[in-house]
């Protein structure tokens, strides 16, 4: 292992620390501008930098982004020196509430032979509970994944999306390897509870949304008008909060400018120093935003730098 790979958790995997987040590739539904072409392209760009980690969903085009994925993979070769992570929402109904999945064991064993299929592949690193649902219990869905990791279907067990006391309902049997949660410079509930939790538990924790759905990159001004649903329905982006976000952000691109650094490589960089995070799995719509995320593990944050950001955002 070299300075730049970890051990994820007790999975006994080891990765990059910088992994891809595959949510944009496939996924037009939400990305409009993302097409097939592109989306093979950075996919091509991450493993051509050395990226091992790919983290994708079916959700993210209902099963297209794993078909993508599972074509560069064949095409570039080396599987077993990958980490591929993918989550299930089996029959995924959108309303009013959001999204209902479908977690029962039956809908769970498919969606891991479906996903098999699509990434071309007999074995998948991580696979993750993508949402809870209210019929079937978490702690009969993670037992059905824990049967799935005996057969070898499935190399480690993860869930995302659960809230605290889902979590412990869901790892009641201490089968969770891996959580995937929101965490940023600018969203720290997960020090409260999730994190010591994690610890205690020997649980790998990776955030999603580590920019803070763009935030911590330092592009949004004032008087943008965001029509996209994710942005319109976070708690960031909403008028009382907003502003005082911008003002924080500001501060923080000023400490980041000071550093000679990009605001999102200082983020990024801020959640490999937390306790629990082993990786991140940032996402990107060009390829040079791969590199540049790449980039971020030359920063070096001291401890005074630490407080200064704690500061910041406290």
């Amino acid at each position: 292992m070299n300075n730049n790979t970890i051990k994820v958790g007790r999975t006994g995997l080891e990765a990059f620390k910088i992994g891809f987040g595959a949510g944009v590739v496939g996924n037009s539904m939400m990305y409009p501008k993302v097409d097939d072409n592109l989306s093979r392209e950075l996919i091509r760009a991450a493993l051509k930098q050395g990226i091992n980690f790919i983290d994708t969903a079916y959700l993210y085009g209902l099963g297209h982004s794993e078909e993508l994925i599972g074509e560069a993979i064949r095409e570039h070769g080396g599987r077993e020196q990958l980490v591929l992570s993918t989550k299930a929402s089996s029959n995924p109904q959108f309303n009013q509430a959001g999204i209902e999945v479908d977690n029962s064991p039956a809908a769970l064993r498919k969606a891991v032979d479906d996903s098999l299929m699509r990434l071309q592949t007999d074995y998948i690193d991580i696979f993750f509970l993508h949402f809870p649902e209210s019929r079937t219990p978490l702690s009969e869905a993670a037992d059905v994944l824990a049967e799935l990791k005996l057969s070898g279907k499935i190399k480690a067990i993860g869930a995302s999306n659960l809230s605290f006391a889902q979590l412990q309902e869901f790892n009641s049997a201490g089968h969770l390897d891996v959580l995937q949660a929101e965490y940023s410079l600018l969203v720290r509930q997960a020090e409260a509870d999730v994190i010591p939790y994690c610890l205690e538990y020997g649980i790998s924790l990776i955030p999603f949304f580590p920019l803070a759905s763009g935030l911590l990159a330092g592009k949004y001004k004032k008087d943008d008008v965001f029509s996209d649903v994710s942005r319109m329905n976070n708690p960031l982006f909403q008028q009382n909060a907003y502003p005082a976000n911008l003002e924080r952000v500001d501060r923080f691109k000023a400490f980041a400018n000071d550093k000679g650094a990009e605001p999102a490589q200082i983020a990024l960089a801020w959640l490999l120093t937390r306790p629990a995070v082993d990786l991140i799995i940032p996402g990107a719509t060009r390829p040079g935003q791969i590199e540049s995320n790449l980039q971020t593990l030359s920063v070096h944050l001291s401890e005074d730098e630490l407080k200064q950001l704690d500061i910041i955002f406290g």
